[in-house]
């Protein structure tokens, strides 16, 4: 079972939970119905703040596991009626938090690259994890995912190219970047990265049904 910690007398985004296992009921902990966006890793909140004060009409979820930076991402949504912030790992809230086709859009913004051979196995996004990802979406749902590392992304386009459970959608690299990052609000990454001419890799999949 799963309650907001919203109150009147002191708003808090903070959604906490009563169960490790049980499913988040979405119409619950935002108080109505609406298209569900979910933030992997919101960070400081910058992100999935200024994106949901720009769709009023849509419930955002940003999930983030460091106590410092949910506390700073609480701070900034504390007036902002859309959103709700959840600490825990975002492979597991993937894949045993979230309800079944319950999301409309997922954001993996600069992912830990774990650029050491011996540390891949530490990267997020994997053959079971883009499964997850399916799982949590409604039909045609999107997954928007962004890197700097070139190589990081390379296999990213390639785990998606090899699953059955989406489409990469074209331009998936250089035309994407303008045509999505601009309308899209930067993150703290972002910010820097572009600071320094440093190359960002968008990628966007859509989920796909399977052929019977």
């Amino acid at each position: 079972m799963v309650e907001s910690a919203r109150c009147r007398q002191n708003p808090s985004p903070l959604v906490t939970l009563k169960s490790l296992i049980d499913r988040l009921d979405p119409e619950k902990i935002f108080g109505r119905k609406a298209p569900l966006h979910i933030d992997l890793g919101c960070g400081d909140g910058s992100f999935i703040c200024a994106l949901a004060q720009r769709m009023p009409e849509k419930s955002f979820l940003g999930i983030e596991r460091l106590l410092g930076r949910i506390r700073i991402a609480a701070r900034k949504a504390a007036n902002i009626g859309n959103v709700r912030l959840l600490r825990m790992e975002s492979s597991y809230a993937v894949r045993y938090l979230l309800p079944a086709g319950s999301v409309e859009k997922f954001y993996l913004l600069f992912p830990d690259p774990w650029p050491k051979r011996r540390h891949w196995r530490h990267r997020i996004v994997t053959e079971d994890f883009l499964g997850a990802i399916s799982q949590a979406l409604v039909g045609n749902g999107t997954f928007r995912i962004a890197t700097d590392d070139p190589d990081y992304f390379e296999r990213i386009k390639e785990t998606a190219q090899a699953s059955p459970h989406f489409a990469v959608v074209e331009p998936a690299d250089a035309l994407l970047a303008t045509s999505v990052g601009v309308d899209l609000p930067l993150t703290k990454f972002e910010r820097t990265f572009r600071a320094q001419d440093v190359p960002i890799h968008w990628l966007e999949l859509r989920k796909v049904s399977r052929v019977r």
